[in-house]
């Protein structure tokens, strides 16, 4: 598997990743958790996914 830090991916990759992981019907519409933005960090360089995880857990799972 390759690796999804930063430091080895390009933007590109990255917006890949993420789209990879919203299914064809993404099923979310009662979900208020929109992916594009939880992991704008990510896609942009700032932070590593690991970290945003970290985050989310940390806030809604405390």
């Amino acid at each position: 598997m390759k690796s999804t830090l930063i430091k080895d991916t390009t933007k590109a990759e990255r917006i890949a990743l993420i789209k990879e992981w919203l299914p064809m019907d993404d099923g979310l519409d009662d979900c208020e958790i929109d992916l594009w933005e939880m992991y704008r960090d990510y896609i942009d360089g700032k932070k590593e996914i690991a970290q945003i995880n970290a985050e989310f857990q940390a806030t809604y799972y405390a």
